[in-house]
């Protein structure tokens, strides 16, 4: 039923929560899986003397959580993949699954209240939103 998952990976409990179920998925169904970070766009600081430190910095802190996402699900023995991506963390996802043929996204949320969330929007509801594919929401 499932080949590629996709997990959007950021380093918190919900991620990481939600990464334990996508693993276990994958595991049910032979499933790769295919870790997602996307770090805050720098272009805007492009030209500025600290651009090279910042754009590494986010990086760093990116491929960090990657690695820590990639340990976690090590003894499922699965297929992982990584995308380390400069963005909007809901567009990043979107743009992985539809490249990459995804045929589920699985995302942590925070339990925003609906107030907040409209306020603030969410990743996981743009997504859910906008996917071609089912998408998970672990709590």
């Amino acid at each position: 039923m499932f080949t590629h998952i996709v997990v959007g990976v950021d380093g918190s409990d919900h991620g990481f929560h939600a990464l334990e179920y996508a693993a276990k998925i994958a595991q049910l169904f032979g499933a790769s899986l295919r870790l997602v970070y996307a770090f805050p766009e720098t272009s805007d600081l492009l030209g500025s003397p600290t651009y090279d430190k910042l754009l590494a910095r986010r990086m760093a802190k990116g491929q960090s959580v990657l690695d820590e996402a990639r340990q976690r699900v090590a003894d499922f023995n699965l297929d992982v993949h990584e995308e380390l991506l400069e963005g909007p963390a809901a567009e990043a996802i979107l743009k992985v699954a539809g490249v990459r043929e995804a045929d589920l996204i699985v995302l942590g949320t925070r339990g925003l209240g609906q107030l907040a969330g409209l306020l603030l929007g969410s990743v996981s509801s743009k997504v859910a939103q906008h996917a071609r594919c089912p998408v998970m929401l672990v709590r």
